[in-house]
């Protein structure tokens, strides 16, 4: 019988790694970013047959099969524009111009080119009430 013997360093506490301040980046990513990139991966776990349906990614992520449903229409946006909403640059403050609720017309929309006309529309912010008239 061989007996190995070799030492090793096992730590029970959570070491946080020291960040150099170069790398932070200030500001939050925008929610509609974060819901694109979840819209994204819950349509992955639909597709790879790891989630079984709307209702066991609900219960997974502890929210209702409609807000799922919500969540999962930002997939059909046109590629162009969901690529614009994962790389919305990051906000330090304020309110964000642009929200899923605000998107969902968009969603609704199959045509991609006419997806394209509103979503600049919606990008350009909200017209004053004498443009309306």
């Amino acid at each position: 019988m061989i007996t190995v013997r070799k030492t090793i360093a096992v730590t029970t506490s959570r070491r946080h790694k020291v960040v150099d301040e170069k790398e932070v980046v200030p500001g939050t990513l925008p929610r509609i970013t974060r819901l694109m990139a979840l819209a994204i991966r819950f349509d992955e776990l639909l597709r790879s047959g790891r989630a079984t349906g709307l209702q066991h990614i609900a219960e997974i992520g502890h929210v209702s099969q409609p807000r799922v449903s919500q969540i999962l229409s930002l997939t059909l946006l046109a590629p162009d524009i969901q690529e614009e909403l994962l790389f919305l640059p990051r906000m330090k403050k304020g309110k964000p111009q642009i929200s899923e609720k605000l998107l969902r017309p968009l969603t609704m929309e199959m045509d991609w080119e006419k997806q394209r006309v509103l979503w600049a529309e919606l990008r350009s912010g909200p017209r004053s009430k004498q443009d309306r008239s």
